[in-house]
């Protein structure tokens, strides 16, 4: 179904930077809302229930599993992390562009149900890069780092699946090739049609 807004799905292995891309994102373009996750992990640092994620018990992750209430979700470093399909509907239907951070396996998930959604992936510069990113955030054991170097190995190489890849090394850069990526979907005929519809009658464009 063509939807009046856009989905945009953003997926990276952990360290990349991903989150600090769609946060800087939003902050620019008050059209762009998120997608809340909900995940059975606990919260890091300053995270919120509702705000980052929904944090669930197993039991009622199982229960939304069973009702159907995912339009994806897969296991992630150990703990799972699922998408609301209705939220996601709601938002969209009513002409809202909506971004998702997500894993790849979501990511791929989401394309079957959404066909027009736009998958973008975000890559580091290099492995030492992604790495030092890792250790600088503090949050993890050395043993959790190394799960996610070895994670990431085949994570990026799923990144040819995806309609845009961005290269993480300047944020600066990073941020304005995510922009880009958002314009250009709202440039495209169907939007356009959709946002313009009186100059596209006042042209006789049908």
């Amino acid at each position: 179904m063509d939807y009046p807004g856009n989905l945009f799905v953003v997926a990276a292995p952990s360290g990349a930077g991903k989150s600090s891309l769609v946060k800087a994102l939003m902050e620019l373009d008050s059209a762009v809302q998120p997608s809340v996750s909900h995940t059975t992990r606990a919260p890091r640092g300053q995270e919120k229930h509702g705000r980052e994620y929904f944090f669930v018990s197993p039991a009622e992750f199982d229960a939304m599993i069973a009702a159907d209430g995912f339009v994806e979700w897969a296991h992630v470093h150990g703990q799972r992390y699922g998408t609301s399909k209705k939220a996601v509907e709601e938002r969209v239907a009513m002409g809202a562009d909506v971004i998702l951070e997500i894993d790849f396996q979501g990511a791929l998930q989401i394309r079957k149900v959404f066909a027009n959604a736009v998958l973008v992936f975000i890559l580091p510069p290099s492995w030492e890069e992604l790495r030092s990113r890792l250790e600088r955030r503090g949050e993890d054991a050395p043993e959790i780092i190394e799960m996610r170097l070895r994670n990431a190995a085949e994570e990026m190489a799923q990144a040819d699946r995806f309609d845009f890849v961005i290269i993480n090394e300047l944020f600066e850069r990073a941020l304005f090739d995510l922009k880009a990526i958002v314009h250009a979907q709202r440039l495209r005929y169907s939007a356009q049609r959709r946002a313009r519809a009186d100059t596209f009658a006042a042209l006789g464009i049908s």
